[in-house]
């Protein structure tokens, strides 16, 4: 049997996507909050801008819990917690944090998931670019 050992997400890779995250969105003059959680959806890193609405550090943290969760870009799994969706009830039937909007991307490395990260503050389709972005600048 042979294991490899995938690196996990550090905190240099977090302030990387926060950064990377961050001037996405400072191009498209929009300002948003960034969360990054590692593999276990431990907070390794955020990020509020100053004249961002106070809740997208809520919507960015969730969006980031969410797409780690799932293993999956939230902007995948909207139409999913719709009336007869298939994760329909899912949102009500946990005690957990999830947010099902576009914002979250899982982190992947050498295949593995190793922690997410999400952007609240702008329209759920920019805060997907921004997050995508900051996946695409770590690789």
């Amino acid at each position: 049997m042979s294991t490899t050992t995938v690196a996990p997400l550090t905190t240099q890779d977090a302030e990387l996507l926060v950064t990377a995250a961050r001037n996405a969105a400072e191009a498209a003059g929009v300002t948003v909050s960034v969360t990054v959680l590692d593999a276990g959806g431990h907070l390794l890193a955020f990020r509020r801008d100053d004249r961002a609405v106070l809740i997208s550090g809520e919507t960015s943290t969730r969006k980031a819990y969410t797409a780690l969760q799932l293993d999956a870009p939230t902007a995948d799994l909207v139409d999913a917690v719709q009336p007869g969706g298939l994760f329909h009830t899912l949102p009500t039937a946990l005690d957990r944090p999830l947010l099902f909007i576009a914002g979250g991307v899982p982190v992947h490395r050498d295949g593995r998931l190793i922690g997410a990260v999400g952007v609240g503050g702008g329209a759920p389709d920019q805060d997907h670019g921004f997050a995508t972005a900051a996946v695409q600048a770590l690789v």
